[in-house]
């Protein structure tokens, strides 16, 4: 005879319940048993939010956001892959679960391990099912569209150029653009303030008018850098400026060097306002081959600040030829951690055609190849003195000139 009883059903389980949505019995499940709250399932490691957002089932997700017991729902909570409850909702495309994840303070930035953001997902979502809903409702959280993942994509860079994204892509633009223009217009507050800071500083110094004028050239390229970045635009590291103090015993050039680092810090030059003192003795050794890393020791305890090496001229060989005398070392290694790093990427025939026209053959000559790098960085100075705090043109801040290039070589040739 036919067996007539039903077939053993399969265990219902708290993830089951979140799943399909059954809330009377998900309920009644928890309540007997809310260490199962934040439990996580076989294999995928997904808590109950995780799968009741995925499937959009949000009477339950309120449920669980509203849950009053001893533990609290982990609503940052990441599964396998290193995705959130909120990523799951927006994989999917559960827009409801969304906003009300979104509302409780989930964080929008999170990212799964492939480096990918709840708005990636969305945007994936997006093209296969052609519904911007969770998108929108992501980006009206201020989900920000220059987020990279782990292959250096933004959610913009995940369309494809062809027919049938136009809606997403303008969407996404849009979005785009007035997040980079709020970016600007916080940077310009900060940038006005930091420069007010510095005033104060250089305030405080007696006369020093052309190392002022410098520090304020210097403080108005960095403060100018933030800003272009704020508007998503890449640019190339600048140059740290190296410099030697020049005058007479007890002409304050110490002091000086103390408070340049607080003021370079300040303006954001230097990632510290540390000054390392040193002297002859704390770098020269006193037989062959002690030199070098007595002298590297000392560069590496002033990463991130100044080093300032006083009364530099005693590390010049004054004895006879046939004594040693190792400060020549320690001034050969000072110099191999001073040169010039490339920056700025430029088009060579146009470099070459502004050296031949503004310069004479003796110049390059006697310059043996060391013109084109400083004339740059001129340039970029002389670009950040032609703009205001206030331009949020992102080709404005970037385009560095003809005319910028000619001043340039023209202060480089004085």
């Amino acid at each position: 005879m036919k067996d007539q009883r039903p077939r053993s059903l399969k265990p219902a389980t708290i993830h089951g319940f979140a799943q399909s949505g059954d809330i009377n019995a998900f309920q009644r499940l928890l309540h007997n048993n809310p260490s199962l709250l934040n439990d996580r399932n076989p294999v995928m490691a997904q808590t109950p939010l995780h799968v009741s957002a995925g499937y959009n089932n949000i009477e339950i997700v309120k449920l669980l956001l509203d849950w009053r017991g001893p533990e609290k729902v982990e609503m940052e909570a990441m599964n396998m892959y290193g995705e959130t409850p909120l990523h799951m909702a927006a994989k999917n495309g559960c827009d409801e679960a969304a906003r009300l994840l979104l509302a409780r303070g989930a964080a929008f930035e999170a990212k799964a391990n492939n480096g990918m953001t709840p708005l990636h997902l969305a945007v994936w979502h997006s093209l296969r099912a052609e519904d911007c809903s969770t998108v929108n409702t992501l980006l009206e959280y201020k989900a920000n569209c220059s987020a990279e993942d782990n292959e250096g994509m933004t959610p913009l860079n995940h369309l494809s150029h062809g027919p049938g994204n136009d809606k997403l892509r303008d969407l996404l633009v849009r979005h785009l653009e007035e997040q980079r223009k709020r970016r600007a217009i916080e940077a310009c507050s900060k940038t006005k303030a930091k420069m007010d800071a510095l005033e104060i500083e250089l305030s405080n110094i007696v006369g020093l008018d052309a190392l002022k004028l410098q520090l304020r050239k210097w403080a108005k390229g960095m403060l100018l850098d933030e800003r272009r970045r704020s508007l998503g635009l890449k640019i190339g590291a600048r140059r740290l400026p190296h410099m030697a103090f020049l005058g007479n015993p007890g002409t304050g050039k110490t002091m000086v060097a103390r408070v340049l680092g607080k003021l370079l810090h300040m303006v954001g030059i230097l990632p510290t306002n540390k000054v390392t003192e040193v002297q002859r003795t704390d770098l020269v050794g006193e037989f062959v081959g002690h030199t070098g890393p007595k002298t590297r020791r000392k560069i590496q305890e002033a990463e991130g600040g100044i080093l300032f090496v006083d009364e530099a001229y005693r590390l010049i060989p004054m004895q006879k030829s046939d004594d040693k005398d190792y400060g020549l070392e320690a001034l050969e290694e000072i110099m191999s951690v001073m040169t010039l790093e490339k920056w700025l990427s430029y088009l060579l025939d146009a470099i070459q055609a502004m050296i031949e026209l503004e310069t004479s053959e003796k110049q390059r000559r006697e310059m043996n190849g060391g013109l084109v790098g400083p004339m740059l960085v001129n340039a970029r100075e002389n670009l950040d003195l032609r703009i205001d705090f206030e331009c949020v043109d992102t080709e404005s801040l970037l385009t560095i000139t003809l005319e910028d290039l000619s001043a340039g070589l023209r202060l480089l040739t004085r």
